[in-house]
């Protein structure tokens, strides 16, 4: 069950917002009456994410982008102001992985996950700060991991994207601050998704082991964390990295 804020009417841009996490996100923020603005790369997914989505009467619309790529950012955030006429929220979610140990990482596997993860929030982040700045009103909430603040073996590429994530979201805050727009991060666990449905079941007995509250979390728990982090509730909180780990880093 997500908690109830009134966002009505208020625009939000999730990236990777087209299944797990970042499609429980969008439904969460389309109940508490935002519209969406979904970000995604396949159109399949972005077809069934958008009936689910709009299942929810708000207004809804689907962009296939390419986050790490600016031209493709700057016009995707063109599009949404033209249909939208403004951006209220930015849910830097889009991720990926591509795990494997340092001495076998090749070039590209690197570079393409900190371009995804890392590069992705910033060209977002530059380019919805602009009318944000001339709202003198915004809300960023990037989706970090715990991954950025304790590392993982085989995860150099991911832990490095997803550390220098925290590291921009708590630089970005002070540089925004003036214009009162908040700057926040949300730091998962292990989350129900299909990323860690393909885990071994020997490996998941293990991690939930480590956690105290002994079970994964649920893309619901993301989201009210972003539903907090996006109301009028936490407009004195910004530059804070929330762990939603269900307590395995403490």
């Amino acid at each position: 069950m997500t908690i109830k804020v009134n966002l009505q009417d208020r625009v939000a841009i999730v990236t990777g917002g087209t299944r797990g996490i970042g499609l429980g996100i969008c439904e969460a923020l389309a109940e508490c009456g935002a519209k969406i603005a979904c970000i995604g790369t396949n159109p399949e997914k972005m077809q069934t994410a958008l009936e689910a989505i709009r299942k929810h009467n708000v207004d809804t619309e689907g962009y296939i982008c390419n986050v790490a790529n600016t031209e493709d950012v700057e016009k995707t955030v063109e599009d949404v102001l033209a249909k939208f006429g403004k951006v209220d929220i930015l849910v830097n979610n889009a991720g990926i992985t591509d795990d494997v140990p340092l001495g076998a990482m090749k070039d590209e596997q690197w570079k393409n996950v900190i371009d995804v993860n890392l590069t992705g929030p910033f060209l977002f982040t530059r380019a919805c700060t602009k009318p944000m700045r001339r709202a003198k009103s915004g809300r960023i909430i990037n989706i970090t991991s715990i991954s950025g603040l304790i590392g993982n073996k085989g995860q150099a590429n991911y832990s490095a994207s997803k550390a220098g994530l925290i590291g921009f979201t708590r630089t970005v805050s002070k540089e925004l601050a003036g214009k009162n727009i908040t700057v926040n991060a949300i730091a998962p666990g292990f989350v129900e998704t299909d990323m860690t449905a393909v885990l071994p079941e020997a490996y998941k007995v293990e991690i939930k082991n480590r956690i105290p509250l002994a079970r994964f979390g649920r893309s619901e728990d993301i989201a009210n964390a972003v539903l907090y982090f996006a109301s009028d509730e936490a407009s004195f909180v910004t530059g804070q990295i929330l762990t939603v780990d269900g307590g395995m880093i403490m």
